[in-house]
């Protein structure tokens, strides 16, 4: 189940990709360690787009998906 949205959680995604900062995603019992990239809307839904530092592949996460998230320092 996804978390609840408050206009504060989406700006401070919104504020991490700004300035290309880390970020903590839970989805589906995973978690991930990703560089912010943007917040789109893809086929109706929003999404969240993080770059793996490792690899720097593309990440997509569909809003609906993400069950918690921190912004690192």
């Amino acid at each position: 189940m996804g978390m609840r949205w408050t206009p504060e959680r989406l700006d401070q995604l919104e504020s991490a990709s700004r300035s290309n900062r880390r970020v903590v995603v839970r989805r589906r019992g995973n978690e991930f360690v990703v560089v912010a990239l943007a917040l789109h809307q893809t086929n109706g839904r929003e999404v969240f787009v993080g770059r793996l530092p490792m690899t720097g592949d593309p990440l997509l996460f569909p809003l609906d998906d993400i069950e918690s998230f921190e912004v690192l320092p």
